[in-house]
């Protein structure tokens, strides 16, 4: 094939892949449905996922149609260095979680959402603050595999994109409605088996059928210099080292993540999430070297539209048979995603808002729970298939949500391992936090003269942050002390003075910074200390009828 002719699927045909594939996931969820629905079950399966399931759910879950499209996007803008910046930064994120997550078991080691976790730790406006984060991240992140799902179907079949949003928003909600967070796992580890063995071969047979390696000779003059240059510091300053905080931020606040370590056996959490960040390296910067080779073959995105990039390579240069199995790759990938995030929004609507705030933990009824859990499954997927029709850039709602989140992460690891943290301290850290990041993200003031060098210089701080929160985990508070200082001192004389001509960026920084400096000053002379054990009673199952009321002090 020469690239400008594209397979399209009949309507037979894209009908029976989607029957076949959905109908599929759905026999599997109606095999583990339970005739009495437990809701501590369809929330987290009982806190005892083996490790085989458990890794491949975190792996698929992590692995969605977006990342694959955004990796291919920043190939595309950024040239070779781009997926690796996407793949590997997003791979090391997965690893950098496990000793945060073992620690998080060990305080609240059946615990639903990390919200219901923060209510315990210290009250209602925290729990809030991280519940509804969640939902308007789990939205966006359903919205985008929707997103990803009707522009695939739109482009390989007669379907338009309305219509391709409909057809992938129902067929996640038949499945997951029926089981919860139990279908969304089992069906996860299909669906990632598929995946990898798709990937293993159809982007070889691309990169072949497009002239490889004799493209990459021919195209290098479709380059710029720094999409040639693997170093290139254009591609880290506006893709890397803004995913770096950006995942990080994924990491910690993000419920499909969490729900997965809280289902997960705790002796296997440390292998669970070391596997899955080999899996989601290799597929995600495998697939986003598509994106390179278009930009190397010199072909324009279909509509303009970046999003569009991997289904039109492969309808360029696959096969019949073979662009088959791209589709339900694709549409097994966005699946495993976006019931992850059903099951997540379920979670926390079911344990923060009915469970603890309507309810109360004692007076939780858990058949009206499943109830709740359901129908928040069907507004959610309403909500998400009216956001997608907004087409907006999966790359940028990406990195955008993530950095965000970044005024969280300071003040909700500090409330797992520092007994002083306040829910004061929480609340006004982050609110702070995203009062500085909202300018400096949108430049909604003028960013030259004194306020880019005070916006760099905090920036500066952020860099410490970030680069010591990940050392922390692995090697204590000493060490993080040391690396996250280093970095300040190191950073400062390069970044002051134009850190600030990287919006995204310097605005993730920021809110990094603003919320760590804030909590640390908020919290730092308390004198009552907080008794962790104290979570231990305060969340688990919904049967539990004796929890100590929240507020104690537990000196």
């Amino acid at each position: 094939m020469t690239g400008s002719d594209m397979v399209q699927f009949s309507t037979l045909v894209i009908v029976s892949l989607l029957i076949s594939f959905y109908g599929g996931t759905f026999l599997i969820s109606l095999r583990i449905g339970k005739k009495q629905e437990n809701a501590d079950g369809f929330m987290t399966a009982g806190n005892k996922l083996g490790f085989g399931v458990s890794a491949a759910s975190m792996t698929a879950t992590w692995i969605w149609a977006s990342s694959m499209y955004a990796s291919a996007t920043s190939g595309y803008t950024y040239g070779i260095s781009g997926p690796i910046h996407y793949g590997l930064w997003g791979a090391l994120m997965i690893l950098f979680i496990y000793p945060f997550g073992q620690r998080i078991r060990k305080v609240a080691p059946k615990a639903h959402t990390l919200a219901e976790v923060m209510y315990a730790r210290h009250g209602r406006s925290s729990q809030l603050m991280l519940a509804g984060s969640n939902i308007v991240g789990s939205l966006i992140s359903l919205m985008s595999n929707f997103l990803a799902g009707g522009l695939l179907i739109a482009l390989l079949s007669p379907f338009n994109f309305i219509q391709g949003v409909f057809i992938v928003a129902l067929g996640v909600l038949l499945y997951t409605l029926w089981s919860g967070f139990r279908a969304s796992v089992l069906t996860d580890f299909v669906q990632l088996i598929g995946m990898l063995g798709a990937v293993a071969v159809l982007v070889p047979f691309i990169f072949f059928a497009a002239g490889f390696p004799a493209a990459f000779e021919s195209g290098a003059s479709n380059l710029t210099a720094e999409q040639g240059n693997f170093f290139s510091s254009v591609a880290f300053f506006e893709q890397g080292a803004p995913y770096i905080a950006a995942v990080l931020a994924y990491a910690i606040g993000n419920q499909t993540i969490a729900q997965r370590l809280f289902a997960v056996r705790e002796d296997l959490i440390k292998p669970t999430f070391i596997t899955a960040t080999v899996g989601y390296g290799a597929t995600v910067i495998g697939v986003g070297m598509l994106g390179v080779l278009a930009l190397y073959l010199g072909i324009e995105p279909m509509d303009g539209d970046v999003n569009n990039l991997i289904p039109q390579m492969a309808a360029s240069y696959l096969p019949g048979i073979l662009l088959a199995v791209f589709f339900v790759m694709i549409i097994g990938a966005l699946s495993s995603t976006a019931d992850s995030d059903l099951a997540a929004l379920s979670s926390i609507v079911m344990t923060d808002v009915y469970g603890q705030a309507v309810a109360g933990k004692a007076k939780a009824n858990p058949r009206r729970m499943l109830l709740i859990g359901r129908v928040t499954m069907i507004v959610a997927t309403a909500a998400a298939i009216s956001l997608a029709s907004l087409q907006l850039s999966i790359l940028d709602l990406l990195v955008f949500v993530g950095a965000l989140w970044g005024a969280l992460v300071f003040p909700v690891i500090a409330s797992f391992y520092w007994g002083k943290v306040t829910n004061k301290a929480f609340t006004v850290s982050v609110l702070v936090a995203l009062a500085a990041f909202l300018p400096v993200r949108f430049s909604w003031v003028p960013m030259d003269g004194m306020f880019g060098i005070l916006s760099d210089i905090v920036a500066v701080v952020g860099i410490g942050v970030v680069l010591g929160l990940m050392v922390f985990g692995f090697f204590g508070l000493k060490v993080a002390q040391i690396v996250g200082g280093l970095a300040i001192v190191l950073s400062a004389p390069f970044a002051i003075g134009f850190l600030h001509d990287y919006p995204t960026l310097s605005g993730s920084l920021v809110a990094y910074a603003v919320s760590t400096v804030v909590c640390f000053a908020m919290s730092v002379n308390q004198r009552e200390t907080f008794d962790f054990e104290l979570i231990k009673q305060r969340t688990g199952d919904f049967d539990d009828d004796e929890l100590p009321a929240v507020g104690a002090s537990g000196k």
